[in-house]
């Protein structure tokens, strides 16, 4: 258990003793037991006298005598230890041990470990203070060594894998709409199910003691789903973390409509009693019994790719390399007319159909690895059939040709040389020009260590750095990445571009006259070209904020210059359709461009100008297409463990006072300023305290560009007194972005029942007239706790993409993008809703602790305190969020 010591609070003569714990090893488990110990080393007399345990508020740097408030009794003990050869019998230095008493209803600790082990609280404090402060006889001395034991079994996660073989294969199917159930040509249909603990187990840890739950209804005349078949696996004993679990269902009728549905069910035995845990169910996966339907089709490969083997799979071709597949009727079926396919790494979105009894398949695979061709049979009565599958490896292709970092110098360190770190190729150092208007920023994307190339931001206006060769080639296919901050949009500003004689090859930049990003070619290398654009699909992006940019160039791998194309992405998102180079422009020649990379300046008419202000950082070429999965992934940082993360506002009420709270990082997000009424913060606790009725705080927003990935998290007391008289159905805003009459994002607490609170993390999409078009949300699983410190957070994953299909027609599909997730403490809060958004949204206006705007109206008053909130641009995972939000580390383990 981690664990960090505080020292002792003095008033007069009297000390208290304070331990607070993080909860880093406890997240995913069920607590069955706990004891706190702390060493005892010296007593007044050799009588023993009460000590209690109790619970408290948590402290911090500002707390003073007599402390935080006390919330619960935990246990209590009659000792006394430390007197050595001053007592008879002799009293030595020992370990005092608090456990629940079961003849004792007050002492709470296990149920208290077991909240906090939930995330229902963020940090455990507990106190040791005499029962009788008066009594000088009661006093005694701890070391401040305490540990906290816990006896605890895994909680048991959604399972993943979840799916139903459709005939005779190995691979299993999920189809998430009941118009488009998977045919399944056995009526003994094979389920299964990969049981999960909810957190990873570590090494050494307890993987489980698992089984799969299976659940069947089918679809009955009147449209009821009635249950018809269930069974678990394995059926006797227990399996570990991970185990894929599958079983064959009894027969079903022909020609049903099914579903079905899995859970891990986790087993536990303590102390001569037992219990089971059961995870949330998965989504339901449907599926229409028809054994006369198509069988699997056979699948030969062409060139590059060849099929793995069990023991052999060898790498061909590469991401974006077209490879040829033959398809043929199963042998069993004489009357197929075509066929449908997609990768299994895809969406939906991407399956495609080819007619004919036999066909020969153009596939391009977007990733490299193992990839897996799915092909389903159509017949003449318009049924289709089992898939076959075909698994091969993609190779991995070049890496990029340039790469800059920009962490090369600290401000003011006279460094002027960006190092291209890419190992393609040869190397393109970049130079930085105009000491007054270049250097590094501490702005970095990648967090607190990093840096980023510093433009402009002052009167200096010509600010740039270059290569002195060109990096990429222009004439052939190419991808440049980078990630931008601009501070300024009067006038046109170009983030990276490679000129030629005259123009440039290509130009990555705002135009403040379209008021978007752009990706743009020219016809032509000459004075007055033809600018060919792709632009981005929102206009006037918010100022201030990361956005991360991507431009590619397509020839499609030949000397046609009638079929090049190119297309912006925006946070790893497609901007409209690629264009047609050609088409915009008559004259248009692929051309190479002869300068070197320029970062922050364009070339047009032979003359540089345009100058970028703000920062740039994490730039990177290839000389080749990345595909658009390829991109979401350099969108995310990836490269780490976790996708890295940077703060970019925080507001911390426990050291304001007066009427405002300042925002204490150095970006130039403003302070939140408190309402006239309703709101004071108070020093005692060190917190912004709200009425429930009018108070909040707010400031001028955005500090993100929101169509990125990003993370927001508050430290909320909720007040059960006040929270208490709110009507049923009343909804509370922690904290949140208004766009329009909603709130882009936002953390709620909600009362959907007397006596029952939810926390809640929401994204919502608006149309011009501001009324929500789409949104996602994702609810807390437990009552929420009142009167103490949570840590709530919500994070906003943009670079997740898949297809939704409308139930209502499962001809209709679109891609959606971005999902939400929510996390009391570090507990993530399972949800089967992956409700995303098919337009980028971003919201304006206030920002705001205590209140936020929701259904048209602007209210949703908070009852209760905020200590503080931070904002990160980044999707923060879960081991990020205990190291970086609830700060547990780098801590003592005991």
């Amino acid at each position: 258990m981690r664990q960090r010591q505080r020292l002792l609070l003095r008033g007069g003569y009297v000390d208290r003793m304070y331990f607070e714990f993080a909860p880093s090893k406890l997240v995913g488990k069920y607590v069955l037991d706990a004891t706190f110990r702390a060493h005892e080393t010296w007593s007044f007399d050799c009588d023993p006298h009460w000590v209690d345990l109790e619970r408290t508020d948590n402290i911090s740097e500002g707390t003073r005598w007599p402390g935080p408030r006390q919330l619960d009794q935990m246990g209590d003990r009659y000792v006394s230890a430390g007197r050595g050869k001053n007592c008879s019998p002799e009293q030595p230095d020992a370990w005092i041990e608090f456990n629940d008493n079961p003849d004792e209803s007050d002492e709470n600790l296990a149920s208290t470990v077991r909240s906090f082990a939930d995330g229902k609280i963020s940090r455990l404090t507990l106190m040791l203070r005499a029962k009788d402060e008066t009594d000088a006889t009661a006093w005694k001395r701890f070391e401040d060594n305490a540990t906290l034991k816990v006896t605890y079994v895994p909680r048991p996660g959604v399972p993943t894998s979840v799916g139903v073989i459709p005939g005779d294969g190995t691979s299993g199917y999920c189809k998430t709409s009941s118009s488009d159930p998977l045919v399944v040509t056995r009526k003994d249909p094979m389920v299964q199910a990969r049981v999960q603990t909810r957190t990873q187990p570590k090494s050494g840890e307890d993987k489980g003691s698992l089984q799969a739950e299976f659940w069947m209804e089918r679809k009955q005349d009147d449209g009821a789903w009635d249950k018809v078949w269930s069974g678990y696996r394995p059926d006797s004993g227990w399996d570990p973390d991970g185990t894929l679990e599958k079983m064959r269902t009894t027969d079903r009728a022909d020609g049903g409509l099914y579903r079905y549905k899995a859970r891990t069910q986790s087993h536990w035995a303590y102390s001569g009693k037992s219990g089971d845990l059961f995870s949330s169910y998965s989504s339901w996966c449907y599926l229409k019994i028809d054994s006369t339907a198509p069988k699997a089709p056979q699948i030969t490969a062409g060139k590059p790719y060849t099929e793995c083997q069990p023991n052999q799979c060898v790498g061909m071709g590469g991401p974006g390399v077209s490879g040829t597949f033959s398809v043929k009727p199963n042998a069993a079926d004489t009357d197929i007319t075509g066929y449908r396919w997609r990768l299994l790494t895809t969406t939906a979105a991407n399956t495609k159909q080819s007619a004919g009894a036999r066909v020969t398949l153009n596939v391009t695979p977007p990733l490299s690895g193992t990839q897996v061709l799915s092909v389903e049979a159509k017949d003449v009565r318009n049924r289709w059939g089992t898939p076959a599958e075909f698994t091969f490896a993609v190779a991995p292709t070049a890496g990029p040709v340039g790469r800059w970092h920009f962490a090369d110098g600290a401000p003011g360190s006279g460094v002027t040389k960006a190092v291209d770190s890419a190992t393609e190729g040869t190397r393109h150092d970049a130079t930085l020009y105009d000491e007054a208007g270049t250097g590094w920023s501490t702005f970095g994307r990648r967090g607190d260590a990093d840096y980023s190339l510093w433009l402009n931001d002052s009167s200096a206006t010509s600010g740039y750095a270059a290569t002195s060769t060109a990096a990429v080639n222009t004439q052939d296919s190419f991808t440049v990445s980078t990630w931008a901050y601009l501070t300024d949009s009067t006038e046109n500003r170009v983030v990276l571009t490679e000129p030629g004689e005259d123009g440039s090859g290509f130009t990555l930049y705002y135009s403040s006259t379209y008021k978007k990003w752009i990706f743009n070619r020219t016809d032509k290398d000459r004075d007055d070209p033809t600018y060919i654009r792709s632009f981005a699909n929102a206009q006037n992006p918010p100022l201030k904020v990361w956005t991360h940019l991507a431009g590619v160039f397509d020839t499609k791998g030949d000397t046609d210059k009638s079929n090049d194309t190119i297309q912006l992405f925006v946070n790893g998102r497609p901007q409209g359709d690629p264009v047609v180079l050609s088409k915009a422009a008559a004259g248009y020649e692929p051309w190479t461009a002869n300068r070197g990379l320029q970062f922050g300046r364009s070339k047009v008419g032979g003359t540089y100008g345009e100058y970028f202000h703000g920062r740039i950082d994490e730039t990177a070429l290839w000389q080749r297409v990345l595909t658009a999965d390829e991109i979401r992934t350099e969108a995310r940082l990836m490269g780490s463990e976790a996708p890295p993360n940077e703060l970019v506002a925080m507001w911390d009420a426990s050291a304001a006072k007066g009427t405002e709270i300042t925002e204490g990082t150095s970006y130039p997000a403003a302070a939140m300023k408190l309402s006239s009424t309703g709101a004071t913060l108070n020093e005692d606790d060190n917190a912004l305290l709200l009425d429930g009725t009018s108070g909040y705080a707010s400031t001028t927003g955005p500090v993100l560009d929101e169509s990125g990935s990003f993370t927001a998290s508050a430290r909320v007391r909720l007040d059960s007194a006040k929270l208490s008289g709110k009507p049923i159905g009343y909804e509370a805003q922690v904290t949140g972005q208004r766009t329009g009459t909603e709130s882009s994002w936002a953390l709620w607490v909600t009362k959907p029942a007397e006596d029952t609170y939810r926390w809640r993390f929401t994204r919502t999409s608006v149309d011009g007239t501001g009324k929500a078009t789409q949104s996602a949300s994702v609810p807390g699983e437990e009552n929420a706790e009142l009167d103490t410190w949570v840590q709530v957070t919500g994070t906003f994953d943009a670079q997740e993409a898949w297809e939704w299909t409308d139930p209502d027609d499962p001809e209709k599909t679109e891609t959606r993008y971005g999902k939400v997730h929510l996390y009391v403490g570090d507990s993530d809060q399972e949800s089967l809703d992956r409700a995303g958004f098919t337009a980028e949204q971003q919201g304006t206006g206030e920002l705001a602790l205590g209140r936020g705007t929701g259904g048209g109206s602007t209210a949703h008053y908070l009852p209760g305190a905020v200590e503080e909130l931070r904002i990160w641009a980044g999707a923060m995972s879960a081991e990020q969020i205990r190291s970086q939000v609830l700060d547990a580390g780098p801590l003592e383990n005991s």
